[in-house]
């Protein structure tokens, strides 16, 4: 038993299992065109699925964090049954060729199982990974980010043959593909539900738990500087990434598949680089200053050379590599800041609630680049002003996220622990 009992099977182990698993959301793109041909709806209404799914991740992290700091067995199991079911009842309704169905499934049942899988290994890690959390949650959401290079080219060989068209030759592979998936990831999940364990003699300190006042975090210069940053990173990295393969098209580049690939190695190796990064600095505030400012000087760049008219294609490349290695730096990043700003007891629940900032950008970031475009019908115009909210964002870490710890338990708490010292005294 004592060769499992430790950080690497203990925490990183199943935390790569829970995200490896829940991070195939990004998959979508690959099949959501099949969606809408077997159901015979557009892709317009079809990618709705998508949205709410980001929307209810978000928000099931925001109001879940308390119920995942009071027991994690309990939130992993949750995440796994709901996760799994959402992805089989997913299958069932394009089967069934429901729309609302594929909504409630993949948008709200599904995401409700990615929100609670996404808080659940965190804290854990940054336990036994005490003197590197950064690391420690890089390699967790690195899992994340890689889930959908692991399970593409699974989907691919289970979606089978297309035709000339590109339409598939036996379309009721879409349906029985989810219905495969959520057999894998049913057992994966379970795996990394039971070896998930935090350190032996580690207690919640559930007063501290109980009592974190949202009130007083959403009132906190530094929470909600936090919380913008957070939110103009993914806006701006959703707003690129969503316009990858017409760029890329756009500059006459064929080889899109291969820098789909090479991005979201960025995208994963960008959350263990930057997190672990912040574990040599002084203030983990810095790192999303790397971010920003190496984002908008690979902006600089690009437009330097007559912006995407006229820009050597390993220059927009490089651009949309470094987006996605910052775009996960951001993710990974997050836990060991609000630990270092607001400590570690309350983690998973000021961690969720700055996860709103994600449900919220999962609305808002593909729509702002497809807006500028329709109303200018320059991608260039797309990078001025994805540059213009990076520079933003970096003012608002220099200026706003303040390097103090703070507590955002309320008076409550700090009442009853009062009570308890005059008690002692008696």
């Amino acid at each position: 038993m004592e060769k499992i009992n430790n950080k690497w099977m203990r925490a990183v182990l199943p935390a790569l299992l829970i995200h490896c698993s829940i991070g195939t959301v990004y998959c979508w793109s690959l099949f959501k065109g099949d969606i809408a041909t077997y159901m015979g709806r557009s892709v317009g209404e079809v990618e709705w699925a998508f949205s709410i799914a980001i929307f209810v991740l978000g928000m099931s992290a925001a109001f879940g964090g308390k119920f995942v700091e009071k027991d994690i067995h309990k939130s992993s199991l949750l995440s796994a049954l709901f996760f799994v079911a959402g992805m089989a009842g997913t299958g069932f309704f394009i089967y069934q060729k429901s729309l609302l169905g594929v909504y409630i499934s993949y948008g709200v049942v599904m995401g409700i199982g990615l929100g609670i899988g996404y808080l659940t290994p965190v804290k854990t890690l940054m336990l036994w990974f005490d003197k590197q959390k950064g690391l420690a949650t890089g390699l967790a959401v690195a899992g994340f980010g890689l889930a959908k290079v692991i399970a593409s080219p699974l989907m691919v060989k289970l979606l089978g043959e297309r035709n000339g068209e590109g339409i598939l030759v036996n379309p009721s592979n879409i349906f029985t593909m989810f219905y495969i998936l959520a057999g894998i990831y049913l057992v994966m999940m379970f795996i990394g539900h039971v070896l998930l364990k935090k350190p032996e003699g580690y207690e919640e300190e559930s007063v501290q738990t109980q009592k974190f006042s949202y009130r007083l975090a959403l009132k906190n210069k530094t929470f909600i500087g936090i919380w913008l940053m957070f939110y103009i990173n993914i806006t701006c990295g959703l707003a690129l990434i969503s316009q990858e393969k017409g760029i890329l098209a756009f500059i006459g580049f064929g080889a899109i598949g291969l820098v789909s690939s090479l991005t979201a190695i960025f995208n994963a190796g960008g959350r263990i680089f930057f997190s672990s990064l912040g574990d040599r600095m002084k203030d983990r505030n810095s790192i999303y200053k790397i971010i920003f400012i190496s984002s908008i000087s690979a902006f600089l760049l690009t437009i330097v050379f007559d912006g995407l008219n006229n820009s050597i294609v390993i220059l927009v490349i490089a651009l949309l590599c470094i987006i996605n290695a910052g775009y996960g730096g951001g993710f990974s990043s997050l836990p060991p800041l609000l630990s270092d700003r607001f400590g570690l007891d309350s983690i998973s629940t000021v961690h969720g609630l700055a996860l709103s900032a994600w449900a919220i950008a999962g609305l808002t970031g593909n729509q702002l680049s497809a807006f500028v475009l329709d109303k200018t019908q320059s991608y260039d115009m797309v990078l001025y002003v994805i540059m213009g909210l990076f520079a933003v964002a970096t003012l608002i870490s220099i200026f706003l996220v303040k390097p103090e710890k703070v507590r955002l338990q309320s008076e409550a708490k700090e009442q009853i622990v009062v009570d308890v010292k005059k008690d002692a005294l008696i």
